[in-house]
C-alpha cells in the first residue's frame, strides 16, 4: 500500500515549484481549479482549514426539489451570505490564471468553484463544472434570473433580514438556526410563480452532459493538466484527471493538503495556488 502523503518543507515546496515550471515550459495545459483558489478570496471551502468547526452537509437536490421547509431554509441562508459572496474579489489564483490563458499557455480552465471569479478576473475559456450562483432558473418554465435581482425581491418580502450577525458558510451560504427560517417567505418565478433553483449543481445532481464535453475538450487539447486547488474528493472532478492519464497526459497538482490524485501525480507542489499561478504566468508568459 502506498505511504500517505506528506506535506513537503517550504525548501522542498520552492524546489517542486521549479520542477513545474520547467516541465510546463513551451507546453499548453488545461487548468483545473478548485475552492483553494477561492479560499484567498474569502470563500470557506468544505473540506480546507477550518472546516471540521463548521463542518455540516450542504443542502442535496433530492431535499431541494421535495421539502418545502429544506427549501426554504437554503434561501433564508442563501440571502444572508450572498451579500458577502457576491463581493469577494478574484484572487492571485484567479489573476494567475487569466494571465496563463492571456498569454497561450491554457487551453482552458475547467473550475469546480460556482463565484465566477475567474471570468472576473478577466478569463474567457472557462467550464464552470457545477454552475454558477450568480443566476437561478425557474424548475418549471425554465426562466433565468440573475440573483442579484432575487437578492432584491428576496430582501423586499422579509424587511430586515440582513441585520442578523451570521457567519458565511460555502457557496454563498451562511450558518443559521432552523428555527430563524420558519416566517421567511421564498419567492417565486417571476414568470410563473414556479420554484427558483440557483444554477447550479446541488450534491446528488448530475453535471450536465454538454459541461462535461465541453471540459473534455479542454482537457484533450492539452499536453499536461495542471489541478489548483482541490482535493478531486468528488468525482466530477477526478474524472478529468482519470481522462488525462488516459491520453498518457502528465498531471500535476497545486494543492496545500493531500488530494486523490497525489499517487498519480508527476509533479506535486504542497503550496497555495494563488502564489504558484502567479509564479507560473510570471515564468511562462
Amino acid at each position: 500500500m502506498p505511504s500517505p502523503w506528506v506535506p513537503a518543507p517550504v525548501e522542498g515546496w520552492e524546489l517542486a515549484c521549479e520542477r513545474l515550471v520547467g516541465a510546463l515550459a513551451g507546453k499548453r495545459f488545461c487548468l483545473l481549479s478548485g475552492a483553494g483558489c477561492s479560499t484567498e478570496s474569502g470563500i470557506p471551502d468544505y473540506r480546507g482549514g477550518g472546516t471540521a468547526r463548521r463542518a455540516r452537509s450542504p443542502i442535496r437536490f433530492r431535499e431541494f426539489i421535495q421539502d418545502e421547509l429544506g427549501r426554504r431554509r437554503y434561501w433564508a441562508r442563501s440571502t444572508l451570505g450572498w451579500p458577502r459572496f457576491r463581493s469577494a474579489e478574484p484572487s492571485r489564483a484567479h489573476l494567475g490564471a487569466a494571465s496563463l490563458e492571456k498569454g497561450g499557455r491554457l487551453t482552458g480552465i475547467v473550475t469546480q468553484n460556482v463565484d465566477r471569479l475567474h471570468t472576473r478576473a478577466g478569463a474567457e475559456r472557462v467550464v464552470e463544472l457545477h454552475g454558477a450562483l450568480a443566476e437561478v432558473v425557474c424548475l418549471d418554465c425554465g426562466a433565468l434570473e440573475s440573483r442579484d435581482e432575487l437578492q432584491v425581491r428576496l430582501l423586499d418580502a422579509n424587511p430586515g433580514w440582513l441585520e442578523q450577525v451570521v457567519e458565511l458558510a460555502p457557496d454563498g451560504d451562511a450558518e443559521l438556526p432552523v428555527e430563524c427560517v420558519r416566517d421567511f417567505r421564498v419567492c417565486g418565478c417571476v414568470r410563473c410563480g414556479g420554484v427558483l433553483k440557483p444554477r447550479v449543481v446541488f450534491f446528488g445532481e448530475g453535471v450536465p452532459v454538454e459541461t462535461v464535453r465541453a471540459a473534455y475538450e479542454h482537457v484533450d487539447a492539452a499536453e499536461a493538466l495542471v489541478v489548483a486547488g482541490s482535493s478531486l474528493a468528488v468525482f466530477s472532478g477526478y474524472r478529468f484527471v482519470r481522462r488525462a492519464l488516459e491520453r498518457g497526459c502528465p498531471v500535476h497538482v497545486v494543492n496545500i493538503g493531500p488530494t486523490r490524485a497525489d499517487q498519480v501525480a508527476t509533479e506535486r507542489v504542497a503550496g497555495a495556488a494563488g502564489e504558484v499561478l502567479e509564479r507560473l504566468a510570471a515564468r511562462l508568459c
